[in-house]
């Protein structure tokens, strides 16, 4: 039965399980949930979001940096393990954020306001999904890699939308806990990464 599953779930270059895979993934990155409040201080202090641009904006810089950043590596040539090893350690670091509510990257630069920056990059599609897009190319098909960024860009369009109506209902409380579940998954993809390529180099 497994088998005819995995043969309608999979074809060609599509694979739905590394499209979940990867979409979980980049939704934990990217962390709209998490980036609620400061989506609604910005719009306090009477900057106007458009939630449009910002969705769009984040898609095509994640995409291009995608295509392109593999063949930036080759221009130092660096190969892909290492680079996922160490975005594998800077992924851990932020799930340590995450989960430990502490602060370990500065974020200076995330005051002001505007759809593109900051919103748009560096704070969705700004180094940690780069990070995450890169290393995780070492083990995933481009093609899903597209279709999992989109979908994250589709997620973080309907969340942008309703912030207040999240913000309200779920709580602060709910919000915490799954910036905390996604912290966890952050975490565990980040080990996957570092010791799944360290022992593909040794």
């Amino acid at each position: 039965m497994e088998p005819i599953v995995n043969y309608f779930l999979s074809w060609g270059s599509f694979d739905i399980w590394q499209v979940i895979s990867a979409f979980i993934f980049l939704i934990a990155i990217v962390d709209p949930f998490g980036n609620i409040p400061v989506t609604i201080s910005m719009e306090q202090k009477g900057a106007k979001i458009h939630c449009e641009r910002v969705c769009i904006a984040s898609f095509v810089i994640m995409i291009a940096f995608l295509l392109l950043g593999e063949l930036i590596l080759k221009l130092f040539n660096v190969q892909i393990e290492y680079f996922a090893v160490a975005g594998g350690f800077i992924i851990f670091l932020m799930a340590l954020e995450m989960i430990l509510d502490i602060t370990i990257f500065k974020t200076d630069g995330l005051t002001g306001d505007g759809s593109i920056v900051p919103l748009a990059f560096p704070m969705y599609a700004g180094p940690g999904a780069f990070t995450a897009l890169l290393s995780i190319t070492a083990e995933y098909n481009t093609t899903n890699l597209i279709i999992a960024v989109f979908v994250s860009t589709t997620v973080l369009y309907g969340v942008l939308k309703g912030t207040h109506w999240l913000t309200q209902y779920l709580g602060q409380t709910a919000l915490y806990i799954i910036r905390k579940f996604f912290g966890i998954i952050v975490l565990a993809i980040a080990c996957k990464l570092m010791f799944g390529n360290l022992a593909f180099i040794f």
